[in-house]
């Protein structure tokens, strides 16, 4: 079932997409999980597909693809590889748009065409002691006539180590709050800069996570790419597109277990007969579908409803929860119907549901995505009333 009307070129982009998962992405899987290396064999399949940098300008080597053509590719890979999809997210939303919409032409030379050729950019906000209030961090940049001098420590950094191309955000010239934070393009290569690997997380394996340190880095004032004032607001701007993406990968974990656990039911036989005929199990299926339905349809139009090529901050934050739980709901029903066998490492399922687990907490948090959902009603309600006064 699909809440959107898709043309027949959308329609095909999500067969590909799907082909690619199940004969290039599947027999990476195992090895990913187990030894957490990052699939490069797969990822210059997607850079070969056209599916990195797909939503970027022609003019930089990208597809010029619209941010729903992702999203419906995000989901298909999903269904069989959360960290690969995860991979072409990152290609394809927050830090992609933040360069074409505010970097220098030099850096955007320096970047774009390299994110289309498969690096997986990084966006570096998290610090030990500034997570989800992003305000707070600490990171700093000076700027100093021609260059801008970056020191400070940023933790559980996606693509560390891996990565050409580090968005970092950072406190300019020691202004504090909202209005002092900008953002600065670091390249991999710049002396200072160096990366610890966290050594194994729960799921998403494959894509490391890691501390990534800046002892005088120095560069160009051109690589700065959002200056402070106004900076927070456009960098949160894009970050939208983050939470889209992962609401998506989110959305595709939870189909492809559900279908999983809807052709067990029909194999399955149990007392005589399929284990689908079973009132509970039919129960548990409709509610796995109910809330994928949900959430693919708020997936969808948080993906379409752009105003000036961004999403509406709380469409996002209303797919990403919706997405995010229903993932986790349903891989876990999912590993209940297969009992034993589901519980067990024969099946991707037990996979599927560590991999679930990351999206309520990674890209804004569900309590976050909650009081973002929340403050935004009480503004209406308050402005409603003024009105009515």
């Amino acid at each position: 079932m699909t809440p959107l009307t898709l043309s027949n070129g959308q329609l095909e982009l999500k067969m590909r997409a799907a082909d690619f998962a199940k004969t290039v992405v599947a027999p990476h899987i195992a090895n990913m999980d187990s030894t957490n290396e990052y699939p490069w064999p797969v990822v210059q399949g997607l850079a070969d597909e056209g599916f990195m940098g797909m939503t970027l300008p022609e003019s930089y080597g990208g597809g010029g693809r619209s941010l729903i053509d992702a999203i419906l590719v995000v989901e298909e890979l999903a269904k069989v590889c959360g960290t690969v999809a995860r991979i072409v997210v990152d290609a394809n939303t927050a830090v992609p748009k933040v360069l074409i919409e505010h970097a220098t032409d030099a850096v955007k030379e320096a970047s774009l065409p390299a994110i289309v050729a498969g690096d997986k950019p990084v966006i570096a906000i998290t610090e030990p002691d500034a997570g989800s209030a992003a305000t707070s961090l600490t990171t700093t940049a000076k700027c100093e006539g021609d260059w801008v001098t970056v020191n400070g420590e940023k933790c559980w950094i996606t693509g560390a180590g891996i990565a050409k191309t580090y968005l970092v955000f950072a406190r300019f010239n020691g202004i504090e709050g909202a209005k002092g934070v900008g953002a600065v393009m670091i390249p991999s290569e710049t002396e200072g800069l160096s990366v610890t690997r966290v050594p194994l997380m729960m799921g998403v394996r494959g894509m490391p996570e890691g501390d990534v340190v800046f002892k005088n880095c120095r560069v160009p004032k051109s690589h700065i790419v959002v200056p402070a004032g106004e900076g927070f607001k456009n960098l949160m701007k894009c970050y939208n597109l983050q939470r889209i993406g992962a609401a998506a990968v989110a959305l595709g974990i939870g189909q492809g277990a559900f279908e999983l656990a809807a052709a067990y039911a029909c194999e399955r036989k149990q007392f005589g007969k399929p284990i689908g005929e079973f009132q509970g199990i039919r129960w548990k299926l409709a509610d796995m579908q109910l809330r994928l339905e949900a959430a693919r349809l708020l997936v969808y139009r948080a993906a379409t409803q752009l105003a000036d090529g961004y999403p509406d901050k709380v469409n996002s934050a209303i797919a990403k929860l919706t997405a995010s739980e229903a993932a986790i709901a349903v891989t876990n029903e999912a590993l209940q119907i297969h009992g034993a066998k589901g519980y067990s490492c024969d099946l991707p399922l037990e996979r599927m549901a560590r991999d679930a687990r990351m999206f309520t907490i990674g890209g804004g948090t569900a309590e976050m995505q909650r009081d973002l959902i929340g403050h935004e009603i009480i503004k209406a309600a308050r402005k409603s009333e003024r009105k009515a006064a």
